[in-house]
């Protein structure tokens, strides 16, 4: 998934923040690329219809979040990240609103195979992922201890990402983008 990707699955669903879905994904290739403490963990994300996510979860463990101010909450501020990198390491899933306000984390979601067709070989956490994006709607984005990060959406991968991979395509396209940068100014100073 490009970034142009990432933008166009956002332009499919109405409450989708291009910078929050973003800003998550930024974090799972994160812990996926980086583990902690030197060994692989995997974990989920549920972006977006938080009321019904919760809804049709439990608190598998005291919510570590709850009661925090949402404005020390939020997907980018950088002490959080710090923090859900190490509650990556708990099970369950952390349950973000579509302003990217982390609403919950350690959550177990009811999951259901019904009409979820996936590849042979993905767990629960991939069921769970695709069964509460079926369900509710939601963008579900699972770091797998392989290492690989999935999107998924209405009961789907979306994506199918490699953290190296990302990182590559980021980089190529802020070069292209100073690189642009760097034309036009030239053009416009040789015109003046």
């Amino acid at each position: 998934m490009t970034i142009a990707a990432l933008k166009a699955l956002c332009s499919r669903i109405p409450w989708c923040e291009p910078a929050v879905l973003e800003s998550v994904l930024e974090l799972a290739l994160e812990i996926a690329r980086e583990g902690r403490e030197g060994r692989r963990i995997g974990t989920l994300f549920t972006v977006g219809k938080t009321d019904a996510v919760l809804a049709a979860s439990r608190s598998l463990i005291l919510d570590p979040l709850a009661g925090h101010a949402p404005s020390r909450t939020h997907i980018t501020d950088p002490d959080l990240r710090g923090k859900m990198k190490e509650l990556a390491q708990l099970d369950g899933a952390f349950v973000i609103s579509e302003g990217g306000t982390v609403v919950a984390a350690c959550r177990y979601l009811d999951a259901s195979v019904e009409q979820i067709a996936l590849p042979l070989g993905f767990g629960s956490r991939h069921v769970a992922a695709a069964s509460i994006s079926q369900r509710i709607g939601a963008v579900a984005i699972v770091v797998s201890e392989s290492g690989v990060v999935r999107v998924f959406h209405a009961g789907q991968i979306e994506a199918t990402l490699i953290p190296e991979l990302w990182l590559l395509d980021r980089h190529h396209t802020q070069l292209s983008v100073a690189a642009a940068g760097a034309v036009e100014a030239q053009r416009l100073g040789t015109a003046t």
